[in-house]
């Protein structure tokens, strides 16, 4: 089944099910990149791995403490009562949590240098937290190398990255950053209601630019993972759409039959 959305679809945004669709839609941007891309470049999947403190975690959450119905016997007289016999419960602790996300580079195959970063924010990227100060600190290190980034933000909840320039109203963003453009950089804005921009993907001078067809991407990934097997399309996004957006989205569910 294909999505019911001509664009992203918002459904997909959900906490639970965005690490899979995250995961997924990197090996599918890697696969539909290589062969174009080939010999004179290779694609790689990389992954960066951080620690997020009790309370920042978004992408999965623990309950805070379980009680359990504590033993209720009596000890003999004269013996001593252990903690479990006295009414102890059992509790859970927030402990840290170790969050792994992936990304791509474009790397050269002549010297394996890296030409080209390509990610796609995730939830922690987009709150307070280790996750962005991590995430930041690398999107400063390629704006200040020779590096070209291409960042894909297809998550409405959370703070957007920071630029400078006009406001950028729309629900998802595609900002691309050639290396010999700097500070300058294209930022691609499109609406729920919107296919997702096809982009071109900055390599060395001279070279041709492969095209990432990022809309037939994403639905040719939502159909082979069925993706429409895990989503409750009775229920509403997570997180929710405004008023408008909530009553274009239900009129399009029910012409689907999904509603």
């Amino acid at each position: 089944m294909r999505s019911p959305f001509p664009g992203m679809d918002p459904f997909l945004e959900r906490p639970a099910l965005w690490p899979d669709v995250h995961n997924s839609l990197i090996v599918a941007l890697r696969d539909a990149l290589q062969p174009q891309v080939r010999p004179d470049y290779y694609v790689a999947i990389e992954e960066r791995t951080y620690i997020v403190e009790p309370g920042e975690l978004v992408l999965a959450g623990r309950a805070d403490a379980a009680v359990i119905r504590p033993f209720r016997g009596e000890a003999p007289e004269g013996q001593p009562q252990h903690a479990g016999e006295m009414g102890a419960i059992i509790v859970e602790l927030d402990l840290p949590d170790q969050i792994r996300e992936t990304y791509l580079e474009v790397r050269s195959v002549a010297d394996h240098q890296v030409v080209t970063l390509i990610e796609i924010l995730s939830p922690t990227n987009k709150r307070p937290g280790e996750g962005r100060e991590l995430y930041l600190r690398k999107r400063r290190a390629a704006l200040a190398s020779m590096t070209h980034l291409v960042e894909i933000d297809l998550l409405r909840g959370g703070e957007a990255m920071p630029f400078r320039g006009p406001p950028a109203r729309g629900d998802y963003r595609i900002l691309v950053s050639r290396a010999d453009q700097r500070p300058r950089a294209e930022l691609l804005i499109c609406t729920l209601r919107q296919p997702l921009p096809a982009i071109r993907v900055p390599l060395r001078p001279g070279d041709s630019e492969p095209l990432l067809e990022l809309n037939r991407i994403l639905h040719d990934l939502y159909d082979r993972a069925g993706y429409d097997a895990r989503i409750d399309y009775r229920a509403a996004p997570d997180p929710p759409l405004a008023d408008d957006d909530a009553a274009w989205a239900d009129a399009l569910l029910r012409a689907a039959g999904l509603r």
